[in-house]
């Protein structure tokens, strides 16, 4: 406290004060005016007054709101209309009327008195799962409190739905434990929590919550099917696949040429050199290891209904987690929503983790059918440009794509790569049409995956 007296003026005394919080940051505050007599202290006190009562009010409606349910805002209603009935009209019956939902609400208040002291702790057992399966979880309550526990439920939200846990009467240092079970019949990402505690008279007119802010996530994962491995671009040596571009020095031995300026010596050939009589050295076509692609299209216009668009999800991952299982090199990538910057359309693809089967099914959760998704051939330029060493292409299709639009996007693909697209229709015959640039699978259901490729249809 700074004390700052102004002598001979006679001037009030101004003060400053000065304060700091546990966060480090200070506040100085100093008295530069004062209004004096009695208009001044009557429009203090008039301006204190009312941010006094903003504040009650404030304070008031909050607790209202929060207490308050449906039924008891329309109790308060019917309150407050006997009353204006009685006072105005002054009809008796609005004096009834006032009365008994009085009582009513101060019946219930009894309910919701007293504090509590909850350890409120929820469990899954397990945080993954396949579409169409179950998840179980308990809920586990402790009372740590030192009196009984009146009755209270316990909402668990779940993705977009509720899941309530009912909790009986507990005494001091009692438990209770409710078994929940979460339906997880699509593929997608379910949140579960944050948890609310409602505690609430018999009729449900008031209530009392307290929240517990953990929130745990369930990955549904796609259907997959078991392959067969491929063996078209897989390395089963060292050297990988030579490529058209010569270098001076790999594995694949490609041609002798007369020696340059700047050529290693230990690449000479002395065979050569002694029939020519000129230094000859060897050349090489660069080997570059060779890549499994998958490639879904997730343009809503290609595809007839979910269904089929889960059937595209299922055969992309399917084929892609045996690549990863296999030990394959992968790329996986998928069309996502285009986004409008200023007056130009951008089209891009997201590349899905390939380190682990795990990671790759976690992130096909996410994946999502849109109007705006980047068409077939955009992804298949995209996918060159981002991994030109592809040597095999699936592309992941709905039914709506005819042969034309297939071929511009398997011409899009770098040159020398295998292209099979995969035409996903529900309950269609399952068939296979070969042709100069792909190969094109219709599947009718995830099970015709396994045996069309079984046919050595990837060389």
């Amino acid at each position: 406290m700074v004390h700052d007296r102004a002598g001979d003026t006679g001037s009030p005394e101004r003060t400053g004060t000065w304060g700091a919080t546990r966060t480090g940051t200070a506040t100085v505050t100093r008295v530069v005016r004062e209004e004096r007599g009695l208009r001044g202290s009557v429009a203090f006190g008039v301006r204190r007054g009312a941010q006094v009562v903003a504040a009650a009010a404030g304070r008031l409606w909050s607790t209202l709101r929060e207490t308050l349910t449906a039924a008891g805002w329309l109790v308060a209603g019917f309150l407050a209309l006997g009353l204006v009935l009685a006072l105005v009209g002054g009809w008796a019956l609005g004096w009834v009327l006032a009365v008994a939902t009085a009582v009513l609400l101060v019946l219930c208040v009894p309910f919701l008195l007293g504090g509590h002291d909850f350890a409120v702790r929820l469990q899954l057992d397990r945080d993954r799962v396949v579409a169409g399966h179950e998840v179980g979880a308990q809920v586990r309550v402790v009372n740590r409190g030192r009196r009984a526990a009146l009755p209270a439920t316990i909402d668990v939200p779940v993705g977009d739905g509720l899941v309530e846990a009912h909790i009986p009467l507990m005494g001091p240092g009692g438990e209770h434990v409710e078994r929940l079970t979460i339906a997880a019949h699509r593929r997608g990402v379910i949140d579960v929590g944050p948890m609310t505690l409602t505690r609430s008279d018999p009729i449900g007119v008031l209530r009392r919550q307290a929240s517990w802010p953990d929130t745990q996530t369930i990955f549904v994962h796609p259907v997959t099917t078991g392959l067969p491995a491929t063996s078209s671009g897989q390395v089963h040596d060292l050297e990988g696949l030579p490529s058209s571009d010569v270098v001076a020095s790999d594995l694949s031995f490609h041609a002798i040429r007369e020696y340059v300026h700047g050529d290693s010596l230990r690449h000479v050939h002395w065979r050569s050199t002694a029939k020519t009589g000129r230094l000859m050295v060897r050349e090489y076509q660069e080997s570059r290891r060779s890549r499994l692609a998958v490639l879904l299209t997730l343009a809503l216009d290609d595809f007839l209904d979910d269904d089929e668009v889960e059937l595209a999800v299922s055969v992309a991952a399917s084929l892609a987690a045996q690549g990863v299982r296999d030990g394959r090199d992968m790329f996986v990538a998928a069309s996502q929503a285009q986004q409008t910057v200023s007056r130009a359309a951008t089209v891009s693809i997201v590349t899905l983790p390939t380190v682990g089967a795990r990671a790759l099914l976690d992130a096909t959760c996410e994946l999502v059918a849109t109007e705006r998704s980047t068409r077939v051939e955009d992804v298949a330029t995209l996918a060159a440009q981002s991994c030109p060493q592809m040597a095999v292409a699936f592309l992941v299709v709905g039914s709506g794509l005819d042969v034309t639009r297939l071929t511009a996007a398997a011409l899009a693909l770098p040159l020398g790569t295998q292209v099979v697209a995969i035409r996903c229709e529900i309950d269609g015959e399952p068939r296979m049409r070969t042709s100069r640039e792909l190969t094109v699978l219709s599947v009718g259901a995830l099970g015709d995956l396994g045996r069309l490729l079984a046919r050595g249809v990837v060389r």
